[in-house]
């Protein structure tokens, strides 16, 4: 107001200021003037009174409180979409992309944690079949037989965890099969034919797997250095003695390499039953063994163990006169080919000999594998029973594999092996009174055996197979045995 009253009173001066200088044509126009004025101040005197009355009497606060509290509303949906993992079409659209995002690095992220979890554990698995037809001269009735048979195995190797320094393991291999080996054969020394042969006690219409192995290892270095090359190694449990005593890089396997059961270990020990293992060739026992690397790739090993015999393989009085091995091994690699050496002897106390009775065994024996060219490995094995009703007393077999690399096939392996399984002296006194015999026993067992490995893939491999054995269980007298047969192998 008070503005309003200097403006006009400002205006009234100058009028009168100009009213004593100009014309009275002139004040009409000069009034006209002086009115616009004062309405244009009027005008802004009233829109300043509603800025006033609008800043005192807080007119934002009511659009400000409805700011917040749907500010508020939205944190309160935002929380509880993220409290639940499950989607709804109600929730806000920022929470519906947050857990989009999260279910996208979670399916990103599974697999590593799965890694993670299956880190050191290891899994093979192979499933093998075997057709073979033996001639019927090698059978009691004169007729020829043929036989299929498969078997499969899958074995399990994970971590046990650490005790002090030393690092633990856990094996397990579970084993499946049916059809047997050929049934109603003359005598001879071999023990098997096909010695992938695999069938539950029952009989060829069960199968089931069993328990083959279960056994826990430790490995603990000796000495201060962290990467000492001494290492001591406990293992306990059910295995497979052959596992760990009379390898062969080349006739070890019957999966892979010869069939015939004097190729793959230590005839006196396998076809000859000193190993006394069960039915299945597993049992219950004890390993130590010293592991030199010093000197690597050179190296050396000793161990001893104590298994389960008779009645022990089966978990019956396990220790009681155990079978009891020891060996010496020394692997080596001269100008890029490798060798390995072992000797080994062994004692059994309840050894079945051929004339049924239990009693006790000794003997030792020699594995041999040597490359002499990258495309050959050479391969020998000799055992001799000291004492013991055994039916041979000395074997020797020897033989080789080479790959196909000269004829580009060099995924391939050809290998041939001869067999010389002598009767013992006990034998021959007594051959002509047994039963099971009934026939003058003399000289020696001879055994040979020749495949093919053709490679198919890295899982699939087929092989045909011949086995010849001349003079079965030193009888000079029987027809000579000749087998012939196609393994199909799947491995991974």
């Amino acid at each position: 107001m008070a503005a309003r009253i200097a403006t006009t009173a400002l205006l009234v001066a100058a009028l009168g200021a100009s009213g004593a200088s100009h014309a009275a044509g002139d004040q009409d126009k000069l009034m006209a003037q002086m009115k616009r004025l004062i309405e244009r101040v009027e005008k802004l005197e009233r829109r300043n009174s509603e800025l006033e009355a609008r800043l005192a009497g807080g007119g934002s606060a009511p659009a400000l409180a409805v700011r917040v509290e749907a500010l508020e509303k939205a944190n309160k949906d935002l929380a509880t979409g993220l409290g639940s993992d499950r989607f709804s079409e109600h929730e806000p659209e920022l929470v519906t992309r947050l857990k989009a995002v999260e279910a996208r690095t979670e399916a990103i992220a599974a697999p590593s944690r799965l890694a993670d979890a299956l880190d050191g554990i290891a899994v093979e698995a192979s499933v093998a079949a075997v057709a073979q037809r033996v001639n019927g001269g090698a059978r009691e009735d004169g007729k020829h037989e043929s036989q299929l048979s498969w078997r499969g195995d899958v074995g399990i190797t994970v971590p046990a965890g650490d005790i002090g320094r030393g690092s633990g393991e856990f094996f397990t291999q579970l084993r499946v099969g049916q059809g047997d080996s050929f049934t109603g054969l003359n005598p001879t020394f071999t023990g098997a034919f096909n010695s992938l042969a695999f069938q539950a006690g029952s009989g060829s219409e069960e199968t089931y797997a069993i328990v083959a192995q279960a056994w826990y290892q430790l490995t603990t270095p000796v000495g201060e250095s962290a990467n000492t090359p001494h290492s001591l190694q406990v293992t306990v449990g059910k295995m497979d003695p052959f596992v760990f005593f009379d390898q062969n890089a080349i006739a070890d396997n019957e999966a892979e390499k010869f069939l015939n059961n004097v190729f793959v270990h230590n005839p006196i020990l396998d076809s000859g039953g000193a190993v006394g293992a069960d039915s299945y060739g597993f049992t219950p026992g004890l390993r130590l063994a010293y592991i030199n690397e010093s000197n690597a790739p050179e190296s050396w090993q000793a161990s001893v163990a104590m298994f389960g015999a008779g009645e022990g393989s089966g978990f019956g009085r396990s220790f009681s006169k155990p079978f009891v091995i020891g060996q010496l091994e020394y692997n080596r690699k001269s100008y890029g080919l490798d060798g390995n050496y072992r000797i080994y002897a062994w004692r059994n106390g309840q050894f079945e000999g051929f004339d049924g009775e239990s009693g006790r065994t000794t003997g030792w024996g020699l594995s041999v594998d040597q490359q002499v060219h990258p495309d050959v490995t050479l391969f020998a094995r000799y055992g001799q029973s000291l004492s013991g009703k055994a039916a041979f007393d000395h074997a020797l077999t020897v033989g080789t594999e080479i790959t196909g690399n000269a004829w580009n096939r060099g995924s391939d392996s050809l290998g041939f092996a001869l067999g010389w399984l002598r009767a013992s002296d006990d034998f021959r006194d007594d051959a002509p009174s047994l039963d099971d015999f009934g026939y003058a026993a003399r000289g020696a067992e001879q055994v040979a055996e020749l495949y093919y490995r053709w490679y198919l893939n890295e899982q699939l491999s087929l092989t045909p197979d011949l086995q010849y054995v001349r003079r079965p269980a030193a009888n000079g007298d029987a027809k000579n045995v000749t087998t012939v047969g196609l393994r199909a192998l799947y491995a991974f």
